[in-house]
């Protein structure tokens, strides 16, 4: 049960600005997690959790300031460099690079924080992106194959 809260605690500190405890404690019980404080404070303190000094919310280490994901324009320069093929069948998309080069453009597509995007699965040359619905999943082939012919 731990590793799914601290799991939870994580994506809940990339998703939103939490700035105390209690906002954790809160929003991790809208996900079926009742921590009491001491819990959450022990989970902050192994998870290394800092907070940012422009608005005091909790963050990975390592995170560039001025925003808690890399960017559109990251995610724009991979999928130019990296997408070799896609494939779409309803709401997942698959695709295709070079050998060894799939890691780097999921974890663009993943920092990018694409609101159409629930989440990336990838190998050593694929990648499964789910998207919520078949029209969202259409619209990230769209944005890709225009980003990928450059």
């Amino acid at each position: 049960m731990k590793r799914y809260r601290q799991s939870a605690i994580i994506d809940l500190v990339a998703q939103e600005s939490l700035s105390s405890q209690d906002e954790l404690r809160q929003r991790l019980r809208a996900r079926g997690f009742h921590a009491t404080q001491a819990t959450i404070s022990r989970d902050i303190k192994e998870l290394r959790l800092v907070k940012r000094a422009a608005d005091g919310a909790y963050q990975k280490p390592g995170v560039p300031p001025g925003g808690r994901r890399g960017g559109e324009e990251e995610v724009r320069r991979a999928v130019s460099e990296y997408l070799r093929r896609l494939d779409q069948v309803q709401q997942l998309l698959v695709l295709r690079t070079d050998p060894g080069q799939a890691q780097s453009l999921a974890v663009a597509i993943d920092r990018a924080g694409l609101p159409e995007v629930v989440g990336t699965v990838a190998g050593d040359d694929t990648i499964l992106i789910i998207t919520r619905h078949a029209r969202a999943g259409r619209e990230v082939t769209r944005l890709f194959e225009g980003w990928a012919r450059g």
